[in-house]
């Protein structure tokens, strides 16, 4: 199977605290993550899940939590039928830039199901981060998201 890695990089007026607190908070994201809960501990070793409707719809385990820098974490989403060798690798880089913080994703191990080539779409890991991330900057910066991004 040929493995593909997405990476997609935002800059958000914000400070490192709290972006860190957005992504490790369900508070945060369940207003820029389709509705989705988070949790985990974030010690590395530990297990962390997205949640909507309280079902389970993506977990892992955290590889790395260096706050205000780094979160990466193994990935499975749990409805996938793709068989892999090994589980996807989600890596959030915080890189801060004056009063900009500069966030880099990079979602590894894609296989070709996993990119969706239609445009009107958030299904895909190509489709759904950017909506997600886009998302994200907009509840930073203005205290609301975009109404458009549900699913």
């Amino acid at each position: 199977m040929t493995e593909t890695t997405f990476v997609y990089t935002i800059y958000i007026a914000t400070t490192p605290e709290k972006l860190w607190e957005a992504l490790t908070s369900s508070a945060y994201t369940a207003k820029y993550f389709f509705g989705s809960s988070i949790q985990s501990d974030w010690k590395e070793g530990s297990s962390i899940s997205y949640s909507r409707n309280e079902e389970v719809t993506d977990y892992g385990v955290i590889l790395k939590s260096e706050p205000y820098r780094t979160l990466s974490f193994t990935w499975t989403y749990a409805a996938d039928k793709t068989v892999r060798d090994e589980p996807q690798k989600v890596t959030f880089e915080l890189t801060p830039l004056d009063s900009t913080m500069k966030l880099k994703l990079k979602h590894e191990g894609l296989a070709p199901a996993d990119l969706v080539e239609k445009e009107d779409t958030f299904e895909g890991i190509n489709n759904g981060w950017p909506a997600i991330l886009s998302n994200l900057k907009s509840l930073l910066e203005t205290g609301t998201t975009l109404r458009a991004i549900t699913i």
